[in-house]
């Protein structure tokens, strides 16, 4: 008789692929972890997960069963999320979010989820994707907001929304504030990226590779706060979603001008495990999240048509 116990530890190895790492997502022992994959295997008869140097490989028959592992996972979710739903909104929410939204949409969001509702317990993390992404696979977060990917193993991905990036320089410093800009045009850049763990800075680079924007030195800076201070202080500028600096659009600080030809978007996708379903409060704070950041593109995209 299979357990819920072998069901999650099987899923965490098949996810983390490592029995180490399941075993501190699962806060069990590496040898109970073990364990139960051992007794699962011998109940189904048949070997699910190879171990080798580099880590944990599953099977043809692992691959199958753990379709089905986290379909009963996420049923079983499903099932609390409807009773749930019978009593007024409660519980804690956990949600990671990186600075792009943190800075312009979050503040919005939390004043009209708390007016309706208001004991719901709410933790939100501040990152950059990769250390989003690992935290909602290990079930740490309900969901987190991060640039668009390829997916990965026990992950559902959603797309919030779509932006434009843009050009963001000190004041002054471009001129023609919230206007079309075209990087190839202009004298080779100072430009502040991320980090190369970040998905933003492979897009970035590679177009400017492709549309033959001249740079002439990097600065790799994973601070927002920091990278905004310095570039309104500097000759230097960075490429940033629009979302981000809706609350500098006055121009008082920054100019801010879209790519174009070609213009650059940038997805950003809501994640969470594939195993679980988003409670109410969740998806309440999920749906207002949305709402807040169209909202917040529509105002931005008003000022740029009257600019």
């Amino acid at each position: 008789m299979r357990s819920l116990k072998q069901i999650r530890s099987f899923v965490a190895v098949f996810e983390e692929g490592s029995f180490t790492a399941a075993a501190l997502r699962e806060g069990a022992t590496q040898s109970g972890i073990s364990q139960h994959i051992r007794h699962l295997e011998e109940s189904l008869g048949a070997e699910l997960l190879v171990r080798d140097g580099r880590g944990v490989i599953p099977t043809v028959h692992g691959e199958r069963y753990y379709a089905e592992c986290v379909a009963i996972l996420r049923r079983l979710d499903l099932a609390e999320a409807e009773i749930s739903r019978s009593s007024a909104l409660g519980g804690e929410v956990r949600i990671g979010l990186m600075p792009t939204f943190t800075r312009a949409v979050l503040a919005p969001t939390l004043d009209r989820f708390i007016a309706v509702a208001p004991t719901v317990d709410m933790r939100v993390t501040e990152a950059y994707s990769g250390v989003l992404t690992d935290l909602v696979r290990r079930g740490e977060l309900d969901f987190a907001v991060v640039p668009g990917f390829q997916g990965a193993v026990g992950l559902s991905t959603t797309l919030l929304i779509r932006d434009r990036e843009m050009l963001v320089a000190s004041k002054n410093r471009l001129g023609q504030h919230l206007t079309p800009i075209c990087l190839k045009d202009m004298d080779p850049l100072k430009i502040v990226v991320p980090g190369p763990q970040n998905t933003r800075r492979k897009n970035i680079e590679t177009y400017c590779a492709s549309h033959g924007v001249a740079i002439e030195r990097r600065l790799q800076l994973d601070a927002m706060m920091g990278t905004l201070d310095f570039v309104a202080s500097s000759e230097w500028v960075a490429i940033l979603p629009g979302v981000m600096m809706v609350n500098d659009l006055d121009g008082t600080r920054f100019d801010i001008r879209p790519l174009d030809q070609p213009a650059l978007y940038s997805d950003f996708v809501l994640i969470e495990p594939t195993r679980r379903v988003l409670s109410p409060a969740a998806a309440l704070f999920a749906s207002m999240l949305r709402e807040t950041t169209e909202q917040t593109i529509t105002i931005r995209q008003a000022r740029m048509r009257e600019a």
